[in-house]
C-alpha cells in the first residue's frame, strides 16, 4: 500500500501535468513490451514495436527490471515538475551527478529479482543509456504519440471536470479505482508499503498510457513529488483505415459537431456548442464515435466526449500531434 499524506497546503499545490512525460512513457513502455497481460490494448503494439526495433536493448534491459525498482534517475523531474520531451528528459538524465547514480545503481543491485550485472555509473555509461532510450523511444512511443497524447488528454479532461466540480477533493476522487482518497491521506495499491510525506511540496498528477495496474512514484522521498496513475480506459494504438463511414461524416452540421467537441464536452454541452438538439447531438456522437473520431468516457452521472487521434488529425487537415 501507498500512503501519500497531503496537509491543506498540499492539497492547494495538487496540479495535472499538461501532457504525457516522454521519459515516463518510454521506462513504462519497456515494461509492458515484456509483459503479456493487456493483449487487447498492447497485443499489437508489442508486435509492430519488435518488428521495427533495431537496437541494442540489453542495457535497458539491465535497468528496469521486469518488476520492482527501476533507478530515479531515469525518469528526471524538470522544476516546477512539467513534463520533459525526449531530448530534454535524455539531456537531464545524462546530467544526473555520479554520487546519486552510483546510490541508485546499488539499491538496484541490492533489489534485482533477475539474473544479471547491473551497469557502472559511469560518465561513458550514461551516453550510451541516452542513445539507447532515444533508439527505443523512436520504435516504441514515437509512432504512436498522438494515440498516448490523446489518451493523455482525455484523462485530463475527465480530471479537469471534476477539479471544475467540486476542487482538489473532487479531482483526487475522481482518480482510478486503485486510487483512493481518504483525506488527508491518498492510498493507492502498490506493491511494498510506502509512507510519501509531502511536507507542502504539493503533488503532481501524471496521467500515463503505458502505466498498468498500479501507479508509480519515485523512490527516492526528496524528489519533486509525482504520481505517475493509468489513464482512463486506453485505446489499442492502431491507426484507422478510412471505410464506408467516410461518407457518413459528411455534412456541415457533423463537421460542426466534431468541431465543438475540441478539448472535450458533455453530450449537453456538444448540443449547446453545435446549436443542436439534445437527441440530435447524441445521434451525432454516435456516429463519430463509431468511425473513431470521438471517444466516450462516463463521468459522474453524464458521458465526456473527447477526439481520438484520428479525429483531432481530420480536424487538423491531416497533421499529426508532432512528440515533444
Amino acid at each position: 500500500m501507498l500512503r501519500i499524506h497531503m496537509s491543506g497546503l498540499d492539497l492547494s499545490r495538487v496540479r495535472m501535468a499538461a501532457r504525457p512525460d516522454a521519459l515516463w512513457e518510454t521506462v513504462l513502455s519497456f515494461h509492458r513490451l515484456r509483459d503479456r497481460r493487456g493483449a487487447a490494448v498492447f497485443g499489437a503494439w508489442r508486435t509492430e514495436t519488435r518488428n521495427r526495433l533495431d537496437g541494442d536493448v540489453r542495457l535497458l534491459a539491465a535497468l528496469i527490471p521486469l518488476r520492482g525498482y527501476f533507478p530515479d534517475f531515469l525518469t528526471p523531474s524538470q522544476g516546477g515538475g512539467e513534463p520533459y520531451g525526449i531530448d530534454a528528459g535524455i539531456e537531464a538524465l545524462r546530467g544526473t551527478e555520479p554520487r546519486r547514480v552510483d546510490a541508485e545503481l546499488a539499491l538496484l543491485e541490492a533489489e534485482r529479482r533477475e539474473a544479471g550485472r547491473t551497469p557502472d555509473g559511469s560518465a561513458e555509461m550514461l551516453g550510451r543509456l541516452g542513445a539507447a532510450l532515444r533508439g527505443y523511444h523512436r520504435a516504441a512511443i514515437e509512432p504512436y504519440w498522438s494515440h498516448i497524447r490523446a489518451g493523455v488528454e482525455a484523462d485530463r479532461a475527465i480530471r479537469g471536470r471534476a477539479l471544475l466540480d467540486g476542487g482538489a477533493d473532487q479531482l483526487l476522487a475522481s482518480l482510478p479505482p486503485m486510487i483512493r482518497w481518504r483525506p488527508p491521506v491518498l492510498e493507492a495499491d502498490y506493491p511494498v508499503d510506502r509512507e510519501l510525506h509531502l511536507d507542502g511540496r504539493g503533488l503532481l498528477l501524471q496521467p500515463s498510457y503505458f502505466c498498468r495496474v498500479t501507479p508509480v512514484v519515485h523512490r527516492d522521498p526528496q524528489l519533486p513529488p509525482v504520481l505517475v496513475y493509468p489513464v482512463t480506459r486506453p485505446r489499442a494504438p492502431v491507426f484507422a483505415e478510412p471505410g464506408p463511414w467516410l461518407g457518413r461524416l459528411l455534412g456541415h452540421t457533423r463537421s460542426s459537431v466534431l468541431r465543438a467537441i475540441g478539448n472535450g464536452c458533455t453530450t449537453s454541452e456538444l448540443a449547446l456548442r453545435a446549436g443542436v438538439s439534445l437527441a440530435s447531438a447524441s445521434q451525432h456522437a454516435g456516429v463519430l464515435r463509431e468511425a473513431g473520431l470521438i471517444d466516450t468516457l462516463r463521468h459522474g452521472s453524464s458521458v465526456l466526449h473527447t477526439l481520438t487521434p484520428l479525429g483531432g488529425e481530420l480536424l487538423r487537415g491531416g497533421a499529426p500531434l508532432a512528440a515533444q
